[in-house]
């Protein structure tokens, strides 16, 4: 589970990165050290950063300050907020959907898989086909394994 869950949560944050990046490159006539407050409350780099960060930026701040600052909540943010977070902005359709979903978290506002990849086995199960005895075609033993996964 845990191997799953980190799998899927590095394709989640580098999807926020990169629509971060996208959105960033609208303001390109813009310089870092920009004042962040220029920037209407109802732009997706707004709504994206407010959707990560649960808070927005004021006066003092600047594009820079607010660009460092997400790239690091991205980076640290825990697995059950990552999973809140992403069901919004994927809802919202802000941010893609995922190859699957992170596993152990009660149900969110919306399922941010792609359709379908709930019936497939996460690539990180990379178990051989077993025996009724949980013998791969080797003679290896793989019983418990399974059991585990």
């Amino acid at each position: 589970m845990y191997d799953h869950n980190d799998m899927v949560s590095e394709e989640m944050k580098k999807n926020i990165i990169n629509k971060w990046d996208e959105l960033l490159k609208e303001f390109g006539e813009l310089n870092m050290d920009t004042p962040w407050e220029i920037i209407q409350d109802y732009a997706d780099i707004v709504k994206l950063q407010k959707g990560i960060c649960y808070s927005g930026y004021g006066s003092g701040f600047t594009i820079s300050n607010v660009d460092k600052e997400f790239r690091n909540e991205v980076e640290n943010m825990p697995n059950y907020q990552l999973h809140e977070s992403y069901s919004y902005l994927a809802f919202e359709g802000m941010l893609p959907r995922t190859s699957f979903m992170l596993i152990g978290f009660e149900w969110e506002k919306f399922d941010y898989h792609v359709i379908g990849s709930q019936e497939l086995d996460s690539p990180i199960l990379n178990i051989p086909e077993l025996d009724s005895a949980g013998f791969d075609s080797n003679g290896v033993n793989h019983y418990n394994e399974k059991l585990n996964a």
